[in-house]
């Protein structure tokens, strides 16, 4: 158990040392946060409630979670689409709907209020734009949404469960989708393309007011965005590489943020000896909305 750090607006809840922690998501059966450190093949839970934290190593590179019904997790990872269950110590992949791009991986991806799962791909060496975004039905069916990402990331989904948020980090823009219930996406348009911000944007989540909250991978911050795009908040943090959020605890009125210690130098390093750790932004005095569950 680790004694927690606060600082202006911001708690250090586990100074985990992610090399790229991301994918934070609420587990109220556990009482605990549970995220990822993509690097490190690791998963990680901690309980807000009692300081706890566990580990468990992954067989392989698991670049998001999300809660599966059965108990476990529905995952996006090198291998492709899993299913984890870290009680029996155990990853089945599902499919790998990528099997003729070995640089490519699976990076963000969360279940939307319908019960699909959605994750993006990206190239592990961010150089071709073999990014998809693709959505994993219950019934373990997947199919192509979207092509053409550098580094996908996201999603989002607005409170009514009618609008899919997704994007391109290095191209800095976050799109937006119309979402039926049984998971069919039209009408992609930019959301925000976000200009002179400091900072790329990175990992996102919505409040229960529709707002979006966005992770910003070298701007140290995590912002608040309206549902017109207008930026109404910022929250810094001691850590510049700041990677995803997720509402928690018994009201989902924690904001609980990865970190990472990823890309960043010697000089870096030595000034942010909480990179990697997973925060809590602290007088935001919003609630966001309980997380999808996946029930393949």
């Amino acid at each position: 158990m680790d004694t927690p750090i606060d600082g202006p607006g911001w708690r250090c809840l586990w100074a985990a040392h992610c090399e790229l922690g991301e994918s934070p998501i609420w587990d109220a059966r556990a009482g605990a946060v549970w995220f990822v450190d993509i690097e490190r093949s690791v998963l990680h839970r901690f309980n807000p409630a009692t300081g706890d934290h566990r580990d468990w190593l992954a067989p392989c590179r698991v670049g998001s979670i999300g809660l599966r019904g059965d108990g476990g997790f529905v995952a996006g990872t090198k291998l492709g689409f899993a299913v984890i269950d870290p009680d029996d110590d155990s990853l089945t992949v599902v499919d790998q709907p990528e099997p003729t791009l070995p640089t490519n991986r699976f990076n963000d991806g969360k279940v939307d209020p319908h019960g699909n799962f959605w994750a993006g791909t990206m190239d592990d060496l961010k150089r071709d734009r073999s990014g998809v975004l693709y959505r994993l039905t219950p019934d373990r069916r997947w199919t192509a949404i979207d092509l053409g990402y550098r580094i996908s990331n996201g999603p989002a989904f607005s409170p009514d469960g009618t609008t899919l948020y997704h994007t391109d980090t290095l191209d800095r823009t976050t799109f937006a989708f119309d979402l039926a219930p049984d998971g069919t996406c039209t009408h992609k348009r930019v959301f925000k393309a976000w200009g002179d911000v400091s900072g790329n944007p990175d990992g996102m989540t919505t409040d229960a007011d529709g707002h979006l909250w966005v992770a910003f991978w070298g701007g140290a911050c995590v912002r608040r965005v309206s549902p017109d795009g207008d930026i109404v908040a910022e929250y810094p943090l001691p850590a510049t590489n700041v990677t995803s959020m997720a509402f928690g605890g018994p009201g989902l009125d924690r904001l609980f943020v990865t970190s990472a210690a990823q890309e960043l130098d010697a000089a870096a390093a030595a000034a942010q000896p909480l990179a990697g750790a997973l925060f809590e932004v602290l007088g935001h005095g919003v609630c966001g909305l309980a997380g999808g569950v996946w029930w393949g």
